[in-house]
């Protein structure tokens, strides 16, 4: 591999965690980097984190369509998804108590969740009405943009 150059993943948590570090260290407001056909860039105050990758060919298609493994009950759930790169919590302290539990009815506006990136603490809304019936995050866990975090169920 004499002359090729370094593998260098733009998307590895880790790095862009320091990223972030050093965007709070020096008060930028985004940083924006390329790398051969590989891009990520981050912003600061209440942006999403957005990244952009070379796109590449699609799959060959199935020669048999698969059968349907989604219930028509898991169908009609909704998942509230992480907006940015951070790090989730289920309470506003170790000593509060959770925003929602399983079993709790929700409404739109309710704070389901926080993600805090860059020591700033996003309030996550569950931006639909129902019942929470899982939580797939533990508290305390780093999530990724676009990550599941909690499943709703609009029907109850």
């Amino acid at each position: 591999m004499s002359g090729s150059q370094p593998s260098f993943d733009v998307f590895d948590v880790r790095k862009i965690r320091k990223l972030m570090s050093l965007m709070q260290e020096n008060d930028l407001t985004e940083i924006d980097l390329k790398h051969a056909d590989s891009a990520v860039r981050i912003k600061r105050g209440g942006e999403v984190v957005s990244y952009s990758a070379p796109v590449a060919a699609p799959p060959p298609a199935p020669t048999q369509p698969a059968a349907p493994t989604v219930s028509a009950e898991e169908a009609r759930m909704v998942v509230v998804k992480s907006p940015m790169v951070g790090t989730f919590y289920l309470a506003s302290s170790p000593d509060s108590p959770q925003f929602a539990k399983v079993g709790d009815r929700i409404g739109p506006e309710k704070t389901v969740c926080i993600v805090e990136a860059m020591k700033v603490f996003n309030e996550i809304p569950a931006g639909v009405s129902g019942q929470v019936v899982a939580i797939l995050v533990e508290n305390g866990a780093p999530v990724e943009f676009g990550q599941p975090l909690i499943k709703v169920d609009p029907g109850t």
